[in-house]
Parts: C-alpha cells; sequence; structure tokens
C-alpha cells in the first residue's frame, strides 16, 4: 500500500511557474512509475505526464517544451515542473503511481488546485 502526498498548486499569472511535489510512502520495495493526472470543472482526468523508475517520460502534446516531470527514486518522490502556464493548465492536479510494469496507474493522492489566471 501506498500513499502519496501533494504539493505546491496555487495561483500563478498566465506565462508564470509552479513546481508540484510528491512524496510517497507506505510499505513497498519500489514503485515501477510516477506520474500526473489533471482534472478540470466538467472534464474527464486526464494524463499530463508519467515517470518510470528508469526515467522514461511520457508528456500529453499539449504541455511538452512546458512541463517537465522528474524523479527522485531514493526519496520516492516526483516532481512536476510548470513553465508558460495557460488559462487552460488550470485544474486539480493529482499525483498517481503504478508499483510494476505490467499495473496499473492504482494508486493516488488527493489532489493539489493549480489555477492560472490573471
Amino acid at each position: 500500500q501506498v500513499q502519496l502526498v501533494e504539493s505546491g498548486g496555487g495561483l500563478v499569472q498566465p506565462g508564470g511557474s509552479l513546481r508540484l511535489s510528491c512524496a510517497a510512502s507506505g510499505t513497498f520495495r519500489s514503485i515501477y512509475a510516477m506520474g500526473w493526472y489533471r482534472q478540470a470543472p466538467g472534464k474527464q482526468r486526464g494524463l499530463v505526464a508519467t515517470i518510470t523508475s528508469g526515467g522514461f517520460t511520457n508528456y500529453v502534446d499539449s504541455v511538452k517544451g512546458r512541463f517537465t516531470i522528474s524523479r527522485d527514486n531514493a526519496k520516492n518522490t516526483v516532481f512536476l515542473q510548470m513553465n508558460s502556464l495557460k488559462p487552460e493548465d488550470s485544474a486539480v492536479y493529482y499525483c498517481t503511481a503504478k508499483m510494476y510494469a505490467w499495473g496499473e496507474f492504482g494508486s493516488w493522492g488527493q489532489g493539489t488546485q493549480v489555477t492560472v489566471s490573471s
């Protein structure tokens, strides 16, 4: 069982930056992949970015070149550096984890609000 706790959300003006963090705790040996999803009001939760323990990354097209996902395997922590933020990036951002390569993203944090507005 893994618990995920996000931090770093807030209000930022368009063009600004934010850095999200997510720390995993619990009883496990390692985590195969960690990542971020987001959900805006009235929309389904969707992928933002994921990263494996080996450093392989995957991004949704709308954030490529603006967001960077990174990970500290020793501390079981994942980060999302968000630059050039747009109003359409506003959403609740959820941290997620997949324990094994053959599994699904089944562990979720409580979410952190990101609002991009002038």
